[in-house]
């Protein structure tokens, strides 16, 4: 690991991206400490720490809605965007046929997404600031019209500065900028978690704490295990003549199917579309209109049930794993360009049959990736029903996403540094 570091900080372009991300989150964890006027934040800590779901929401924005700063809303407009788009391309052929016209297509759903962010962002804000009106912990000082405009703009403006600073740090190639940034408000909150355990500490205790360590020790494995395994195609090369009698090609390779193609994305999205429900009921608890109101109350009792809330979480994380893997991964596009190359898996024909036998093949391991994925999400949450605690829900879900994050990182560190060595030769 650390010699993998080291060969990476020794190539210029790689060290530099390295500073540049650095630079960024230093950007990003400043600007996630410039609080709003007319905030009360200790009521605001209290009615967090009241909530699970709003737990998870300050989680899923990287902390900075516990502080409510100008970045309030994190990335969170930005990936429900990408989500709808995502879906609307499977559903809509013209959109698709946009996608698949390469980088240029590309470009322009990237560029609907972030135009999509911003009205997503004001309802969002508009949203979150109705809930904080709501509560009984008097967290607004300030309700006028004015005040609130002024709020709206400005997380508007906060969430769209993070989604170019998101993008900076995936140009250059180190890492997704989006997780990253996630990735950086979880570490941030890191000491004042391990405080509140720390505090929290009873010796009488002693086995539910050995659970929550078994826990950790199990995420950690289970993702790096899931993210590391791959299933090997055999790939054989055509010998070709190139002039006077000279043969090439006639070379065994492999081509390697990683078992969670998808990543850390399927968590972040399974999350996103979880606490949506809760978020938007929250608004309606206290509405004039009885029926409205009753129905509020039950989405957020239905999803506050620990069985009912783990059973989506593993389907949303078994789900969202396969229609990622759908749209990074193309059947079709691997079966041509290896016919293109002179290669061919055998026993399989070349063309339709290879993509068809690939898209057989990727099915079947993400039935067992998606499984176990969506297993170690809803760990904690079995842990959280043995030990009774909040922040076992939080902390599972944060080092899985870290430890996600992390691979995937180095992942990306690891094709650059090859690709570094391929152009020294």
């Amino acid at each position: 690991m650390w010699e993998k570091l080291q060969a990476a900080w020794r190539i210029k372009e790689v060290r530099n991206a390295f500073l540049v991300v650095l630079a960024v989150m230093v950007i990003f964890r400043i600007t996630a400490h410039i609080p709003l006027p007319g905030i009360n934040l200790q009521a605001l800590r209290n009615f967090f720490e009241a909530n699970q779901v709003l737990g998870l929401l300050n989680l899923f924005s990287g902390g900075t809605i516990s502080s409510f700063s100008v970045v309030a809303l994190g990335v969170a407009p930005y990936i429900t965007a990408s989500i709808i788009f995502q879906l609307l391309t499977m559903i809509f052929p013209s959109l698709e046929a946009i996608q698949k016209e390469g980088e240029a297509g590309q470009r322009r759903i990237t560029q609907w997404t972030r135009m999509l962010t911003v009205p997503l962002a004001i309802l969002q804000s508009f949203g979150l600031l109705s809930l904080l009106r709501q509560s009984q912990f008097q967290i607004l000082t300030k309700t006028d019209p004015l005040h609130i405009v002024t709020i709206i703009i400005t997380v508007t403006a906060g969430t769209v500065f993070l989604m170019w600073l998101g993008e900076l740090i995936s140009e250059k190639k180190v890492g997704n900028g989006i997780s990253l940034l996630i990735f950086a408000g979880i570490v941030a909150s890191l000491p004042q978690q391990a405080s509140q355990l720390f505090v929290s500490f009873d010796q009488s205790q002693i086995f539910v704490w050995a659970v929550y360590a078994f826990i950790a020790l199990a995420t950690i494995f289970g993702v790096v295990f899931v993210t590391e395994a791959q299933r090997n195609i055999p790939v054989q090369y055509a010998r070709q003549s190139r002039g006077a009698g000279v043969l090439s090609g006639g070379i065994a390779s492999n081509l390697p199917l990683r078992v969670n193609m998808a990543g850390v994305i399927p968590i972040i999205f399974a999350i996103s579309l979880l606490l949506f429900p809760s978020v938007v009921a929250q608004f309606f608890v206290s509405a004039r209109t009885a029926w409205i109101a009753d129905a509020a109350r039950w989405v957020i009792t239905t999803l506050q049930n620990q069985l009912v809330y783990g059973a989506l979480y593993f389907f949303l994380v078994f789900a969202f794993t396969y229609f990622y893997t759908a749209v990074v991964f193309h059947p079709d596009k691997i079966a041509e360009n290896l016919q293109k190359q002179g290669g061919f898996i055998p026993g399989i024909r070349p063309g339709r049959p290879t993509a068809e036998y690939l898209n057989a093949v990727i099915n079947r391991i993400n039935l067992f990736g998606a499984g176990f994925l969506g297993a170690i999400a809803i760990l904690p949450l079995i842990g959280q029903g043995v030990g009774g605690s909040r922040l076992l829900a939080v902390g599972g879900t944060s080092l899985l996403i870290v430890v996600s994050v992390v691979i995937e990182s180095v992942k990306q560190v690891e094709s650059q540094i090859t690709m570094r060595q391929y152009d020294a030769y």
